[in-house]
């Protein structure tokens, strides 16, 4: 895999006062998401190539005490919103202990899980045993042979299974991830939001972005969310925007007349960069101020070392500082990153 550039020292001043993560454009960041593994046992074309994915060896991924130590240093910067992701992350052995470790930490707030929910049916009561209460769980359609051709697994039942399980053992708090794509997904829009509403579970369409790592994205593939919600009002009556909601969310949510709620995170045709306030952590170390970042640092060394706390909240705060004003996917100037989406994380 190309290594990527590591971030020069900032420039300074920069601010480092306790509480409040902020960098050089007055974004104050609270929400951190934490990769476990960049492996995946599917194969979504928009993210991973059928064949010769590329791994970080497993010896190099960050265990579970290094991220601990992490996010303890970044709590008294701000951070309380703690979001698990992949690769999938369930396949990261003993990933409920993990969380039981999250879970003790009063100063987080908000901890969630993103999965794309084959493994989840086994794994649903360990990980609510463990603290886990808010679930995201990746699902563009309900229909058998579309979902193969997708994924290129035949595991639609082992997601809905999953689903069910969930609702089971206790989450009450699931989301459903789907990606929407012009000219594949379409008549998946409502069945999705359907099978939502009969179970109470919201579902977030995510348009597609330029993260595939096969160059397979253009702008006339994108499933707009002024496309779906045209869509969704011609099935299900008039949305309206949920007022007061979150500006910092990466969700816009919409609202039916019944109240049931369905969300856009419309990264291309809405960039919400202004209210970003996000950070990610690579499963190998890397921090990265935004998705589509095409610098990152690597923190794994100071990890490695048993760097103090200050030195851990240097290299957070000054890589914050450095973050831009935003990705530019509208724009020519637009470069993709070099990692594709599952070695970043979702």
């Amino acid at each position: 895999m190309t290594s990527l550039i590591e971030i020069a020292p900032p420039p300074t001043p920069y601010p480092t006062t306790s509480g409040r993560l902020i960098d050089s454009f007055g974004r104050v960041h609270s929400d951190l998401r934490i990769s476990v593994t960049d492996r995946c046992n599917i194969r979504c074309f928009y993210c991973m190539p059928e064949q010769g994915a590329e791994f970080a060896p497993v010896s190099s991924l960050l265990t579970f005490e290094q991220i601990v130590r992490f996010v303890s240093a970044s709590v008294p910067l701000g951070i309380n919103k703690i979001r698990l992701t992949g690769g999938e992350p369930l396949l990261r052995p003993k990933l409920p202990e993990l969380i039981a470790a999250l879970t003790e930490m009063s100063a987080i707030r908000d901890l969630a899980l993103t999965t794309n929910g084959v493994l989840l049916r086994d794994l649903a009561q360990p990980l609510y045993d463990a603290g886990l209460r808010r679930l995201n769980i990746h699902l563009d359609t309900l229909d058998r042979e579309p979902f193969r051709s997708i994924t290129r697994r035949d595991d639609l039942a082992r997601v809905l299974a999953g689903i069910e399980a969930a609702g089971k053992v206790g989450f009450h708090s699931i989301k459903l991830n789907a990606v929407a794509i012009k000219g594949l997904t379409e008549q998946d829009v409502v069945p999705l939001v359907r099978f939502g509403r009969e179970r109470n579970i919201e579902v977030r369409f995510i348009e597609f972005m330029p993260l595939d790592g096969q160059q397979l994205w253009s702008m006339d593939r994108v499933l707009t969310a002024d496309d779906m919600i045209a869509m969704l009002a011609q099935e299900f009556g008039s949305l309206a925007p949920v007022p007061d909601g979150d500006p910092r969310a990466p969700a816009t949510e919409y609202e039916f007349e019944d109240g049931d709620r369905v969300g856009f995170i419309a990264s291309v045709s809405r960039p919400f960069c202004l209210n970003c306030n996000r950070l990610r952590l690579t499963a190998d170390g890397k921090l990265r101020y935004c998705l589509f970042a095409r610098e990152e640092t690597d923190v794994r060394p100071l990890l490695h070392a048993g760097a103090s706390e200050s030195e851990l909240q240097s290299a957070i705060t000054s890589t914050v500082w450095r973050k831009w004003i935003g990705h530019d996917i509208n724009r020519s100037s637009f470069v993709a990153p070099q990692r594709p989406m599952y070695s970043i994380g979702g």
